[in-house]
């Protein structure tokens, strides 16, 4: 189990996803039944690397038993990155409203989890759900102030609600607090895009998804 877990591991930093998932599953299948919380953890790191392979369908098989296996070790973190990972496979796969429920179930189970408030933040907005989307980029705007992929979020969700004003001042936050940050490159392409108070450019309509 610790020689799977540990081949695991070394797989993923050199990013051999496919030895890395096979090593992750018989570190798992290898661990006791009752060890709930460990076979939980090594199947989310065998998720992960099915993610990082491209292999939606294989993750999302991996991850839900893992979201499960925590559940029953009563472990909330895990079930919660579980999920969240889970909701990454489902947007892969098109199936945005299952996605969205995982990750209300991961902000339930860990509200103050940061990355589970952006991604379900970016997730509404892509539905169109913008009064929802707002309400969760302020909730990980509160648990992380000056993150620049929260600002560069935000920007996105209130320029597509109308509020060009609102944009213009996350995004231009956004190249303040890290102006040689990638989302920094992004705010200045927007704001580009958005022109003067008194100028009508087209708007972005999309934003990147936000790091794993």
């Amino acid at each position: 189990m610790l020689a799977n877990h540990c081949l695991g591991l070394a797989s993923s930093e050199l990013g051999l996803w496919d030895d890395a998932r096979t090593a992750f599953i018989a570190a798992r299948d290898e661990t006791p039944s009752d060890e709930t919380r460990a076979r939980a953890r090594f199947a989310a790191l065998a998720g992960n690397a099915a993610l990082g392979g491209g292999d939606a369908e294989g993750a999302l098989a991996l991850l839900t038993d893992a979201e499960s296996t925590a559940r029953s070790a009563g472990s909330a973190p895990l079930e919660a990155l579980a999920a969240i990972d889970r909701a990454r496979a489902l947007v892969t796969l098109g199936r945005g409203e299952q996605a969205l429920g995982a990750l209300e179930a991961a902000t339930m189970l860990t509200p103050e989890s940061i990355e589970a408030w952006l991604l379900k933040a970016t997730l509404l907005r892509r539905l169109g759900q913008l009064p929802e989307a707002q309400v969760a980029i302020e909730r990980a705007a509160s648990l992380a102030t000056g993150n620049p992929e929260i600002g560069l979020e935000a920007g996105v969700i209130a320029v597509l609600a109308g509020r060009d004003d609102a944009a213009r001042q996350s995004w231009q936050s956004v190249i303040a607090l890290a102006p040689e940050s990638a989302a920094a490159v992004v705010a200045k392409d927007y704001l580009a895009q958005l022109g003067e108070a008194a100028e009508t450019a087209p708007a972005p309509t999309a934003a990147e998804e936000p790091p794993a």
